[in-house]
């Protein structure tokens, strides 16, 4: 059961995370200017999948820490089997 519940929870973490990453928006087809709004800078003109500076703010705790926490249970309850 153990083994169950620890692999149930660094999937569930991983998908969280994935997750968390896929809620922040879409990161292909930027939205059309309006007048007032500036144009977004990206590295090449048209929709695209690298804008020029995303910054690495989807890899920071503040939002993952619920998926890394699922993880490293997962991972502790893991190896505390695999020790026994």
């Amino acid at each position: 059961m153990t083994v169950i519940l620890g692999a149930l929870l660094t999937v569930a973490g991983v998908v969280y995370m994935a997750g968390a990453t896929l809620r922040r928006g879409r990161l292909s087809d930027p939205m059309p200017t309006a007048p007032n709004r500036p144009a977004p800078n990206l590295a090449t003109p048209g929709p695209t999948l690298e804008p020029r500076r995303r910054g690495l703010g989807f890899l920071g705790l503040s939002q993952n820490w619920p998926g890394l926490v699922m993880m490293g249970v997962g991972i502790i309850l893991l190896l505390s089997v695999a020790v026994l």
